[in-house]
Formats: C-alpha cells, sequence, structure tokens
C-alpha cells in the first residue's frame, strides 16, 4: 500500500565558490604552484604577469561592433542582455593582497634544489645482471626477480607464481630450479641481504659474506639460525644458557646483529614518495616580539585578462547579439567568472593561514619564544576556531597540511594541539609536558634495568602528575618507544 506524506529536510548546500576556496585552503605551499599553474592552463582569462614577457596580444574582437547585416538577429537566450559589463572591469591591480605579506627569505626560496644523479634501487641490480654472461632464459627469469622484489628489497612474491607469469607474459618456460638458482644469483647481489624471502635469510646471507673464521660471526649465525625469536624479544638470559656463552660474548654477538641491514632495500632506492616541506609561515624572534609572515609563495600575482575584458567592452557595443555572439559572450563570462571566484579564493586562503596561525601563535606564545614544550598550552582546534570565529573544520585544514617555521626547527601545526591534564594543584598542564618528561625519564634510565610502564607512572605521580598507568603506555606508543623488556641492552 503506498503513502504520501510530506517531510521537511534541513540541507546545507557549498557554493562552487566555497568548495574552490576549500579544496585550495588544504593544499599546502609545495603544491600551490602546480595548482595555480593548472587553473592558468585551463582558464585564459587569469593570468600571471610575472609569466608575461610580452605585451598582450591586440584585441581580436574587433568584429562583434559590426552592424546588424553580420548576423542574424534572434530571440532566444534574452537574459544575455542582463550582463553588467561594468562587473568584469577590473584595474591590473585588483591583486594588491599579493603585496600584504612580505615574506622574509626570497632568496632562500629562489636557491635550486640539487638533483642527484644516481640511480635507483632497481636500476643498480639491473646493471649488476647485464655485467653477467647469461642464456636468454636465465636473463629473463632474473629480471622477473629484480622486477618482483619489493621496495625493502625482500622477495615475498611466491615462485609458482613467478612461474606462471613468465609462462604467459613470456612464454618462457621454467621449472622452480631454474628460479631458485637465479635467485641465488641475485642474493650475491649489493646491497648484501637483497633478494631474501624472510628476515632470518635476509641476515644469514649478509653473515655468511663476513670472515668465516671468526667465532663472532659463527655465534651470530647460529643466534639467527636457531634463536632468532628469543633475539628480537630480547630474551638475554635464554640465549646465555642456550649457547654457553657469558655476558661479555653474548653483547658481541648481539652488536654484531645489530649492525646488520634487515631492510637492505630502503638504504638504496631513490624514493619519490618523500614531498619536499616546505613551510607555509615563518615565524622569528625579535628581542622578544614574536614576528609571523606568510611564505610569499602563498600570494601569486593573479589578475583577470585585460583581452577579455575588452571582449565584453565591445559586447556592449555591439548592436546585434544572434545566438552564436549570445554563446561566445557566455563562454567569456564564464571564464570571467571562474577566474574571479580564483583569485577571490586564493585571496581568502591567505587570510584564513594568517588569520589561523596568528591566534595560534598568540595562543602559544611562551612556546614559540622559548621552544620549551613545557611551556606549551593545552588547545584544541575549538580554542581557535572560537578566537578567529571560524569553523572547527576551517581550522582543522589548516592544522592538518599547513607548517610553520621557527628558529628552533620546522612544524606541523597539528602538533601544537594537545590535551589538558590536570595536576594535583588543579593546575591544567599540556599532555606534551608528560610526554617531555617521560622522554627524559626513558632517555635518563639504565638500559640494562630499562624503566617499566608501572615506574614511569610513580615518577609522575611523585611530580604532581595524576595520570594512570594504561595512559603512561598510551602515550609511550605515541612517541613510538618500545616497552621496558625491548629496550633493555647488555
Amino acid at each position: 500500500m503506498l503513502k504520501q506524506h510530506l517531510q521537511q529536510k534541513l540541507l546545507q548546500k557549498l557554493s562552487p565558490q566555497q568548495i574552490q576556496f576549500i579544496k585550495l585552503l588544504q593544499v599546502p605551499t609545495v603544491a600551490l604552484d602546480t595548482r595555480v599553474k593548472e587553473e592558468l592552463e585551463e582558464n585564459p582569462a587569469l593570468e600571471d604577469p610575472s609569466l608575461m614577457t610580452q605585451d598582450e596580444p591586440k584585441s581580436e574582437y574587433d568584429d562583434l561592433n559590426d552592424g546588424p547585416e553580420d548576423y542574424e538577429q534572434s530571440s532566444e537566450d534574452t537574459s544575455m542582455d542582463e550582463f553588467n559589463v561594468d562587473d568584469y572591469l577590473q584595474d591590473d591591480s585588483t591583486n594588491d593582497y599579493s603585496t600584504n605579506y612580505n615574506n622574509g627569505d626570497d632568496d632562500e626560496e629562489k636557491k635550486e634544489t640539487p638533483i642527484a644523479i644516481e640511480s635507483t634501487f632497481f636500476e643498480s641490480l639491473q646493471e649488476q645482471l647485464d655485467l653477467i654472461p647469461l642464456s636468454d632464459q636465465d636473463f629473463i627469469i632474473g629480471k622477473q626477480i629484480i622486477g618482483s622484489l619489493d621496495d625493502d628489497g625482500y622477495l615475498r612474491r611466491p615462485l609458482g607464481s613467478m612461474i606462471d607469469d613468465l609462462a604467459f607474459s613470456q612464454n618462457v618456460m621454467v621449472e622452480e630450479d631454474d628460479v631458485l638458482d637465479m635467485l641465488k644469483l641475485i642474493q650475491g647481489f649489493d646491497p648484501p641481504g637483497i633478494g631474501a624471502r624472510d628476515l632470518k635469510e635476509c641476515l644469514l646471507i649478509q653473515l655468511k659474506r663476513k670472515d668465516p673464521n671468526n667465532p663472532i660471526i659463527v655465534k651470530a649465525m647460529n643466534v639467527v639460525e636457531n634463536y632468532l625469536d628469543e633475539f628480537t624479544r630480547k630474551h638475554y638470559d635464554k640465549l646465555e644458557k642456550s649457547l654457553g656463552l657469558d655476558s661479555e660474548e653474548l653483547k658481541e654477538v648481539v652488536n654484531e646483529i645489530l649492525r646488520l641491514n634487515p631492510k637492505p632495500g630502503d638504504a638504496n632506492q631513490v624514493t619519490t614518495k618523500q614531498m619536499q616541506i616546505i613551510p607555509d609561515f615563518h615565524i622569528s624572534n625579535n628581542d622578544g616580539v614574536l614576528i609571523l609572515t606568510l611564505n610569499s609563495k602563498n600570494a601569486p600575482e593573479l589578475k583577470v585578462s585585460r583581452s577579455y575584458q575588452e571582449m565584453f567592452e565591445h559586447y556592449d557595443k555591439a548592436s546585434s547579439k544572434d545566438k552564436k555572439l549570445k554563446e561566445a559572450v557566455q563562454f567569456v563570462k564564464q571564464k570571467l567568472d571562474s577566474a574571479r571566484w580564483f583569485i577571490d579564493a586564493i585571496k581568502q586562503r591567505q587570510q584564513t593561514l594568517l588569520k589561523t596561525m596568528n591566534a595560534i601563535m598568540h595562543y602559544q606564545y611562551e612556546y614559540f619564544l622559548t621552544s620549551d614544550e613545557r611551556k606549551m598550552r593545552p588547545m584544541i582546534l575549538k580554542d581557535i576556531a572560537d578566537k578567529i570565529d571560524m569553523d572547527i573544520s576551517t581550522v582543522s585544514r589548516v592544522a592538518n597540511s599547513k607548517y610553520v617555521q621557527t628558529e628552533f626547527g620546522t612544524f606541523l601545526l597539528k602538533s601544537f594541539f594537545s590535551e589538558a591534564i590536570q595536576t594535583e594543584n588543579g593546575e591544567e598542564v599540556s599532555n606534551k609536558e608528560v610526554k617531555k618528561i617521560l622522554e627524559d625519564c626513558i632517555g635518563n634510565e639504565d638500559k640494562r634495568k630499562p624503566l617499566a610502564d608501572e615506574k614511569l607512572t610513580e615518577i609522575l605521580k611523585e611530580r604532581g602528575y595524576n595520570i594512570a598507568r594504561r595512559t603512561v603506555a598510551k602515550y609511550r606508543e605515541q612517541m613510538n618507544i618500545p616497552v621496558a623488556r625491548l629496550r633493555k641492552e647488555l
């Protein structure tokens, strides 16, 4: 049975301009230049004066003044007559916002980044393969193995899968022994440990390339071969009993294994995944007064094309407005709108960045003056959002993708936000302060008897921080510090 009923819904719909601003806001400085270039390529009504090396071409729209005999009169799209040409005419200096923020070391920003002349990890292996005289079949198998390696240098792909790939893609029929023989050959390449199928094999490959007559190497191979689990868990007492070693001998063996590389591929691969960090802001300390500047890369010099503005001037004077002309002008209007929206979004982006960072700087003024994490105040997104009268989501977009350069380092804005913890005397402090104390305690501990979480909890309570052991464990994990047993050293 069908029923009809009325239902009211309250929906919030963002305008195209708002969407464009939100997307631009979360773009980091290092990617903004690319985003601007994309817009310049897509929209001919948008120009960057800094890229122009010659005078603008003479207007090509004089024919829009021609009389009615050149166009067929149409009554369609009469809404086009409502265009207000003055709305689209701007002075070339409309982007004066770009000079509002004079931002620091332009000389440093203009320095060219040196390009490393070196081959990638996979290219290096391929070069070593090329130097060995091989049959066509073995060479193809070798290329298949190298191409199947993970970025850390391990071969995790099953041999059977590679055999199938060779059969289907290369029309090469091979046996498992053929692949194993080539794998053993590649495992002799540099860096040592390459082509291993697990950690044990990786470490053994490296140890076998050392002096076989050295008793420490022999004992290290025994540990890796038969007691790797005890070694990784740092059960040193069990190792001493099982191997019949004293603490000094075991220390030598452990140090020998620790010198090995568990990820041989990572140290040699030229990676393109890392993005260069360009700070969005600079904070300098001028005799106790903090000065905030916005990176000048955030202020591109953009303007609306004069030739597109002139097209509207000619349109206003044209006595005939047929359908084709109106379609052309509609296209121009769309591009002019898009150019103005983009310029406005860039301007709004700059203002929002400065406003947000200025509020963060003043909220954490003592920290930026001293670089002492114990001076950092508890601060959440809502604190800054309330100060600048903006939405929490806007502050979050800025904090999650922007960096500030200070005299003591470059930091993600997100790192200045922290939870509040109450001390015994009722004072609220940042959890950054507690983490700093934990880091200092662990850094100064006796590594032969590292501090357990229970002991760290007691130390904090003695200093007035009443925190549960599970909270201490959470902070320790956030700082990527292992448990006490794994911090133990001989």
